[in-house]
C-alpha cells in the first residue's frame, strides 16, 4: 500500500471554496459584467426546430403527424446499435396512444431543448472546478449545471442516460400531443375532451372515432392551458412490450445508411495517417513512391497528418503505404515501461486526494487485537474500443456552408471542431447524424470531423474519409491504464473491519472534457495530469457495510490519451473490489456468497440480485475445483449480480456459462434490455480476455482486430439473464452488463485452479 504520509492527501474541499450564489456563478471566472449580461439575455424559452415536409404538422420538438397517418418522432440521442431510436419512440407511442405500425423516427436537430441534464450533473465533477460539489448546493447547484448544459447544447449520448434523461420529457411531449388531438375531436363532437380516448391512432368516444391524421392540422395549431395529463399506466399499451426495433428491417436488408454509405456527385475517397501521440510533427513523405498508385488523385499534408485522395478508398489507403510518412516526436515517448513507471511514481510519491474517509482506519489496523492484514495489487492495461465501424465521415463544403455526415456522441462538439478547423461559423455547419456501427464511447471524440472539413475545403469537392483499422487503433483514446494497491483488516471472526485502497490512473474524464472543449489530446493531458478526477474512479465505493474505509486517488501522467469506455471507471473498480472481496472470503474461510450477503446492509436490491442469481446458476459455494465465481455491482441506479463458470484450457480461458440477475427498475422494452445486458456481457468477456494493447514509441502494438484476442462466436458462453419485476425508477442499462464479468471469471478461475488473477486482461502474464 502507498503510505498516506508519503504524499500529499487533500481532504477539505470546502476550505478554499467561495460562497456559491447565482451572482457568483455569473461573475465567476473573471468574465465580469459581460458574462452577467450574456447570461441575462440568454433565452429561457427555445423555439421548436423540428422541420416539417408538406402534409406534416408539428406538435412540439418531439412529434409531428402527417396527413397520411405517419407519426414521426425526433430522437436527440445517437443510434449506435443500442436501440435508443426505438426505445424513445416506444415511450412516445405508448403515451400518445398511437399505432406502432405508423411510427417513424428521425434525428433531432441541435437544440438546447435536448440537452442531457442528468449526464451533465453526473459529469459535473469534471465540468466544475476542483472541489465544487453540485449536490451540496441543492436546487442552486442543479440550476447551475442545467444552465451550463443548455448554453453548450449538451446533447451527449453516454453514461446509460437516454431513458433516465428523456423518458419523462418524452412522455410529456406525447401527452401534450394527445391532449391537443382529444381537444380537437371533442370540439367537433361538442363534448369534454377528458371523455375522449386515444387508442391505436384514433381518438374515440363511445361509437365515434377520428384518426390522428384527420385531426392533426387543426390540433397542432392549438395550445394547452393547464397541467399535462399523463396516461394511466394501464392505458399505455406499449410499456413493457417487446416491440420490434424500428431500425432492424433496414439493417437486415442493407438499406440503413451509415456515414460510409453516403454517395455525392463528384465525391472522392480519403485515408489518413498520423504520427505517434505527443508533440509530433510530420517530417517527410515519399511522394515518388505513391506516384504510380492507380486511381490516386492527390496527397494533402498538415503538420500532424497526411491524407491520400483517390477515386476509391482501397487505392487511397494503399497510397499511404507507399508514401511511408515519417514523424518527429519531441519530449517523452510513452511505452509500457514509462506507463508502469508513471503509475508507480504516482502511488509512491504523488499528490493524492481522498475519495472516501470513514471511521478510524488506523485503529482498525491495530494487530494487537488479533487483526489480520491482507494486501493485494490490481492492474488494468490500456484497451482499445474496437467497434465494427472505424471512424468515418463524409463532408461537402459549398458556398461557405459545410455539410457533415457522421455518427457522433457529441454532435455539437463535432460541429465546433469542423468549423474551427476551416475558419467558419458553427452556424454554417450542418451535421446529419448517421447510424453508428458501435462506439462504446469512441465517438465522443471528433478529430475526424476536423480532418474531413480540411480535406473538402482544400479539394473543393465532397470527400469521404474512412480511417483504416490501424489508424483507428493508433488514434484511439484507450481504456485507462490503472493500478490499485488494496488492503483489508479482518478481525478474529474474519469480518472486514477496515479497507484501504490507493488508485493510480490518469484523470480520464478531465481529459475528455478538455477535448470536448476544443483542446487537442496532448494539451488535454498536460492540463489535467495532476488534477483530481472523481469520475476516473467512479464505482470504487464498496456497496458493503465496512466500518472503516480510506480510499485515495493518485493522478498519473502516462502521456497516452485516454477516454470513456463502456462501463468506464466501474470496470476497474468492480474488478478490483469484487476480486479482493473474494480473496477475503477465502481467507476468512467463509463461502463467498454468504460473505457478501452479511455485509449488504441497506442494499436490499443488490442482495436480492445475489440470491436470485445463485438460484439461477446452481451456486455451489465456489468450492475448490467447481470453476464458478460470482460478482455484483451497482451503477446508474441499477444493480446486477453475475456468476461465471470458467476453466483454463489448452486454448486459454474457456467460459462455459454466464448467469446474470438484473434489477434496473421499470423496463420499457424487455427485449431491448436483454440485448443490452447480453451485449454488455460479451463486451465484458472481450475485455476480460483481450482488447488490450501494449505501447512502443507512443504507438499501440495492435493493428488489426485479430491482434486483440476478441472472443469469436465459438467462444461465446451460454448466457442466462433474468430481470427483477419492478416499478422503481428506470436505471441505466447500457453499461451494466460489463463490470461484473471480469471479476466473476477471475473468481471462477481461482475456484478451478487456485491461482488468483489480478490484472486485466486476465492471463496477461500467463497462468
Amino acid at each position: 500500500m502507498a503510505k498516506e504520509t508519503s504524499s500529499e492527501i487533500k481532504t477539505d474541499k470546502k476550505s478554499t471554496r467561495k460562497e456559491l450564489s447565482r451572482r457568483s456563478i455569473l461573475v465567476g471566472g473573471g468574465a465580469g459584467i459581460g458574462l452577467i449580461i450574456g447570461w441575462a439575455l440568454w433565452p429561457r424559452q427555445y423555439s421548436i426546430n423540428l422541420p416539417a415536409a408538406e402534409g406534416e404538422h408539428v406538435f412540439n420538438s418531439w412529434i409531428k403527424i402527417a396527413e397520411d397517418g405517419k407519426i414521426i418522432v425526433a430522437i436527440p440521442q445517437c443510434e449506435m446499435g443500442q436501440g435508443c431510436y426505438s426505445l424513445l419512440a416506444q415511450i412516445i407511442a405508448g403515451e400518445l396512444g398511437a399505432d406502432w405500425r405508423t411510427i417513424g423516427v428521425q434525428p433531432a436537430l441541435s437544440s438546447p431543448i435536448f440537452s442531457n441534464h442528468i449526464l451533465a450533473k453526473e459529469w459535473s465533477p469534471s465540468i466544475m472546478p476542483d472541489g465544487w460539489d453540485v449536490e451540496e448546493f441543492g436546487d442552486l447547484g442543479q440550476w447551475s449545471i442545467e444552465e451550463i448544459a443548455n448554453r453548450s447544447t449538451f446533447m451527449i449520448t453516454a453514461g446509460s442516460s437516454t431513458q433516465r434523461q428523456f423518458e419523462a420529457i418524452a412522455r410529456e411531449a406525447a401527452a401534450t400531443a394527445r391532449m391537443l388531438l382529444c381537444q380537437e375531436a371533442a370540439k367537433r363532437w361538442n363534448i369534454a375532451w377528458e371523455d375522449c380516448e386515444a387508442i391505436s391512432g384514433f381518438i374515440r368516444y363511445e361509437n365515434k372515432q377520428l384518426p390522428f391524421s384527420e385531426l392533426a392540422e387543426n390540433a397542432s395549431q392549438n395550445t394547452i392551458d393547464g397541467p399535462i395529463a399523463l396516461q394511466a399506466a394501464e392505458n399505455d399499451l406499449f410499456h413493457g412490450q417487446e416491440l420490434m426495433r424500428l431500425d432492424l428491417p433496414a439493417k437486415v436488408d442493407g438499406s440503413a445508411n451509415f456515414a460510409g454509405d453516403i454517395r455525392l456527385p463528384d465525391m472522392v475517397y480519403a485515408s489518413v495517417r498520423a504520427g505517434p501521440h505527443g508533440d509530433t510533427r510530420l517530417k517527410s513523405i515519399n511522394r515518388e513512391g505513391a506516384a504510380h498508385v492507380r486511381d490516386l488523385i492527390d496527397v494533402i499534408t498538415t503538420d500532424k497528418w497526411v491524407a491520400a485522395i483517390a477515386s476509391n478508398w482501397w487505392a487511397a489507403n494503399k497510397a499511404l503505404d507507399k508514401l511511408a510518412p515519417t514523424y518527429e516526436t519531441r519530449g517523452i515517448v510513452a511505452d509500457n515501461e514509462t506507463i508502469e513507471e508513471a503509475l508507480n511514481t504516482a502511488l509512491d510519491n504523488g499528490k493524492g486526494w481522498k475519495i472516501i474517509k470513514k471511521g478510524n482506519i488506523t485503529a482498525s489496523y491495530d494487530k494487537s487485537s488479533g487483526t489480520r492484514i491482507l494486501n493485494g495489487e490490481y492492474r488494468s492495461n490500456a484497451a482499445v474500443h474496437a467497434p465494427i465501424e472505424t471512424r468515418t465521415a463524409t463532408a461537402d463544403l459549398r458556398d461557405g456552408r459545410l455539410q457533415l455526415w457522421m455518427n457522433s456522441q457529441s454532435p455539437e462538439n463535432a460541429r465546433e471542431t469542423a468549423a474551427k478547423a476551416i475558419g467558419i461559423s458553427i452556424d454554417d455547419v450542418i451535421l446529419y447524424p448517421m447510424f453508428g456501427g458501435g462506439s462504446f464511447g469512441r465517438n465522443l471524440d471528433n478529430q475526424i470531423a476536423e480532418q474531413a472539413a480540411i480535406l473538402t475545403q482544400r479539394l473543393k469537392r465532397p470527400v469521404q474519409l474512412v480511417w483504416s483499422r490501424a489508424e483507428d487503433f493508433m488514434r484511439d483514446y484507450v481504456r485507462t491504464p490503472s493500478k490499485a494497491r488494496v488492503s483489508a483488516a479482518l478481525d478474529i471472526a474474519g469480518r472486514l473491519n477496515g479497507f484501504k485502497a490507493s488508485i493510480a490512473l490518469p484523470p480520464t474524464m478531465r481529459e475528455q472534457m478538455l477535448r470536448l472543449r476544443g483542446e487537442d489530446a496532448q494539451s488535454a493531458i498536460d492540463h489535467s495530469s495532476d488534477i483530481f478526477d472523481p469520475l476516473a474512479t467512479e464505482g470504487f465505493s464498496p456497496p458493503y457495510s465496512i466500518p472503516n474505509i480510506s480510499i485515495n486517488q493518485y493522478p498519473a501522467k502516462i502521456n497516452i490519451p485516454t477516454g470513456r469506455w463502456r462501463g468506464n471507471g466501474h470496470v476497474f473498480s468492480c474488478f478490483c473490489i469484487e476480486s479482493f472481496i473474494d480473496e477475503l472470503a477465502y481467507a476468512a474461510s467463509i463461502e463467498p456468497l454468504s460473505y457478501r450477503m452479511q455485509m449488504l446492509i441497506n442494499q436490499t436490491r443488490l442482495a436480492r440480485c445475489l440470491s436470485n442469481v445463485a438460484n439461477m446458476a446452481g451456486w455451489d459455494g465456489g468450492r475448490d475445483g467447481s470453476g464458478k465465481g460470482l460478482a455484483c455491482h451497482s451503477m446508474r441506479g441499477s444493480h446486477i449480480a453475475t456468476i461465471a463458470e470458467a476453466e483454463n484450457s489448452e486454448k486459454g480461458i474457456r467460459v462455459k456459462r454466464i448467469s446474470a440477475f438484473v434489477d434496473c427498475g421499470r423496463i420499457a422494452n424487455p427485449a431491448t434490455a436483454r440485448t443490452q445486458i447480453e451485449g454488455g456481457i460479451i463486451f465484458g468477456l472481450a475485455q476480460a480476455v483481450g482488447s488490450s494493447t501494449d505501447y512502443r514509441g507512443a504507438l499501440p502494438t495492435v493493428r488489426r482486430l485479430r491482434d486483440i484476442n476478441l472472443p469469436i462466436l465459438a467462444d461465446a458462453p451460454e448466457i442466462q439473464i433474468e430481470f427483477m419485476r419492478s416499478q422503481e425508477e428506470s436505471g441505466g442499462i447500457g453499461e451494466l452488463g460489463v463490470p461484473t464479468v471480469a471479476p466473476a471469471i477471475g473468481n471462477a478461475l481461482f475456484s478451478a485452479t487456485n491461482v488468483r488473477l489480478r490484472e486485466l486482461p486476465l492471463l496477461s502474464r500467463g497462468l
